[in-house]
């Protein structure tokens, strides 16, 4: 056997997949895209005895049908790479949805091992499955887990090498019988492709899976046939097959199949499961029965929401203050170790003072995604999108929309790529437009410094109300954006309620990781660069007082001034939000910068009293919920939509709704003499 072998995981959403990983590879492992997609790709190691495990996790999928992004990368992998083994995650508590999956896997001929997840939450419904007699009639090795405590996973990794040592696992399996009449032209079919030319083909796929798909219409396959040699006799089969099935069965070969793979299935549940008790009324039930209902569900989201808000800070002062003072003090350090030159400018006001500002808000962005990071983790925020469903209907809005709209909070740029779960395209473009009024994790340094500064009591509650504002303009504007530009009628939600778990404390820390780490390459690349620019923007033209008006951002900014005044802001804020549209981190940069505080957090605060007020710095955080995604948000609206005009159209609402919005509050807040 080799010493390195690749294994993919395979299962439906909810089926624990993304914990046995996280077990699985722990903090060996990366984040990016598969290829010519925008699905996020997850790849790790692992080390078992002398055996180096590279862990491919494929998209979470119902079934391998080829109508998604998600399916095909997932048949594809398994066709194409052909990893040493597919590891099945199916979920114990939930067997005959998650084994269609397995059904699937199986006729494409994966080495395949079953890890059978929270077999915990199966006993407490009432459900004891035979594990070794379900391993004995599917022909299949099958691993009992729980894999959120880690149990199971040694007996895993075990079973993967050995599956991957055994040359003949695939010989043990069952097949899946599809009854005589369907059986009857798989084996024509089988015997025309058997004889076909193309050798490279027939390497990749079976011909009994060839023949299969090729009666259930399958655009992939069919395609790849129509390129070999005499497709054309193959293609007449076919359709003489399909012809004559469909006068047998009165149905599309495609729901035949279904019913003869849900027919095995449920034989198999009948044969291994037993029964312990009807409970009418299971744990999660009860739960459901207050979380998801119309007149609670809503008041506790906004408590947990406004709780996750309140540790962010509550917790996060100290770290904060620690950082702080080691940054100011490594600037003073190289201040005074340093000639008065233009690079030690450039380090200390520029580099230190831009990234330094954004560096000491790491410990709040950290906390908070550890927060949602535990909702996601319970299987709460699945629950959110059920809660709002309802309202969100009301208001002309899909509650599917809910699930990129929470994803928001985290990066609008994610958030709209999950857009393609939408089965409409007005649904989509409506859900994209509105999207970007969700506060992202970028803009939470702004509302950190300006809400420290400015109302360090209330930190918390004035945060989520700017997080709660977004919402609520996002549900109003797609309410408007329904009645007068996208009038197609919704369709129904749909959405899966994964069981309630408790999450682990490695998974919690590998989600925060991941997620944090994105902020913290952002901070060395576009916030680092954009500093760089601010400095030479403050320091030239050559001779004028560092960040004065003289000097080319002071210039800037008087142009921009008459713009912003009227929200409250001076030349200091409009230049702030005009850097602002590359990444919302740089903002707080430009405010070391321009204030010529360098890295000292304090100096900054007491030098942004001078120019602002509390109603002017809280218009000034409304502006920059609302007004223009980063350059990163808008590439990705441009891909979505496909449309240069929905593009520009998000631009251009976002820019005009927070310069009134903003205006709004400051001037209505000015007449009723709430200045600070």
């Amino acid at each position: 056997m080799k010493e390195v072998i690749t294994i993919a995981l395979a299962g439906n959403p909810n089926s624990g997949k993304t914990t046995v990983f996280n077990s699985l590879t722990g903090a060996h492992q990366h984040v990016g895209n598969w290829g010519g997609v925008t699905v996020e790709k997850k790849e790790g190691k692992c080390k078992y005895n002398d055996t180096e495990i590279n862990v491919v996790d494929l998209p979470g999928t119902y079934s391998l049908t080829a109508y998604s992004p998600e399916e095909i990368i997932a048949r594809d992998f398994v066709i194409e790479d052909k990893p040493d083994v597919v590891v099945d995650i199916v979920d114990a508590s939930n067997l005959e949805r998650n084994l269609y999956l397995t059904t699937q896997l199986m006729e494409l001929n994966a080495n395949l091992v079953i890890a059978l997840n929270m077999v915990d939450v199966a006993e407490s419904r009432g459900l004891l499955i035979n594990v070794s007699m379900m391993s004995e009639l599917l022909g299949i090795p099958i691993v009992p887990m729980v894999a959120n405590k880690n149990k199971g996973i040694q007996e895993l990794l075990s079973t993967i090498i050995e599956t991957a040592k055994d040359n003949h696992s695939i010989d043990k399996r069952i097949n899946i019988n599809y009854g005589e009449e369907l059986e009857e032209e798989l084996t024509k079919l089988e015997a025309l492709i058997g004889s076909m030319k193309n050798g490279e083909l027939k390497n990749k796929y079976s011909a009994r899976l060839i023949a299969l798909k090729l009666l259930e219409n399958d655009e992939k396959i069919t395609n790849e046939i129509s390129k070999v040699e005499d497709s054309n006799i193959i293609m007449e089969s076919v359709q003489k097959s399909i012809q004559h099935l469909k006068v047998i069965f009165r149905d599309d070969i495609e729901s035949v199949v279904v019913d003869r793979r849900y027919g095995l299935i449920s034989g198999i549940g009948t044969e291994v499961i037993q029964r312990t008790a009807e409970k009418k009324h299971i744990r999660s039930d009860k739960i459901d029965r207050v979380l998801t209902n119309t007149l609670t569900g809503v008041p506790i989201f906004l408590i947990l929401m406004w709780i996750a808000f309140q540790l962010t800070f509550k917790l996060g002062t100290y770290p904060t203050d620690w950082i702080n003072s080691a940054i100011s003090w490594l600037g003073q350090t190289l201040r005074d170790g340093m000639a008065e030159t233009w690079y030690r400018s450039l380090i200390t006001d520029g580099i230190i003072g831009g990234v330094g500002g954004v560096i000491v808000l790491l410990p709040n962005i950290f906390i908070l995604f550890f927060a949602i990071s535990i909702l996601e983790d319970s299987g709460y925020m699945a629950r959110s999108a059920f809660i709002m469903d309802g309202l969100m209907h009301k208001l002309g809005l899909h509650g599917k929309s809910f699930i990129p709209m929470l994803m928001g909070f985290g990066c609008n740029v994610p958030a709209i790529m999950a857009t393609r779960t939408l089965e409409s395209r007005s649904d989509r473009i409506l859900t994209i437009l509105i999207t970007p009024l969700m506060s992202c994790s970028a803009r939470l340094p702004i509302y950190a410094l300006l809400t420290l500064a400015f109302f360090p009591n209330h930190a918390g509650t004035v945060i989520f109300s700017l997080y709660m504002l977004g919402i609520v303009l996002a549900i109003l504007m797609g309410k408007l954006f329904r009645r007068f530009l996208l009038r197609e009628p919704m369709v129904p939600l749909i959405i899966e309620l994964p069981p309630y778990r408790v999450p682990t404390l490695k998974g919690t820390l590998i989600h925060v990781w991941e997620r944090g780490s994105l902020f913290i390459r952002k901070v060395w690349t576009v916030v680092l660069a954009g500093a760089i620019v601010l400095w030479f923007l403050g320091t030239f033209p050559f001779g004028v007082e560092y960040a004065s008006e003289a000097s080319y951002a002071g210039k800037l900014g008087h142009i921009l001034e008459p713009i912003v005044q009227p929200m409250g802001s001076d030349w200091r804020g409009g230049v702030a939000l005009m850097f602002g549209t590359v990444a919302k981190e740089i903002v707080v940069a430009t405010f070391g910068v321009l204030y010529g505080t360098g890295e000292d957090q304090q100096l900054l605060v007491s030098r942004l009293h001078t120019a602002m007020t509390p109603l002017s710095a809280y218009a000034f955080m409304v502006a920059t919920l609302i007004y223009m995604p980063c350059l990163a948000t808008v590439a990705a609206i441009k891909k979505e939509t496909a449309s240069w005009k929905w593009t520009l159209f998000a631009v251009g609402y976002g820019l005009a709704l927070a310069w009134i919005l903003a205006t709004l509050i400051y001037q209505t807040g000015s007449l009723l003499g709430l200045k600070g």
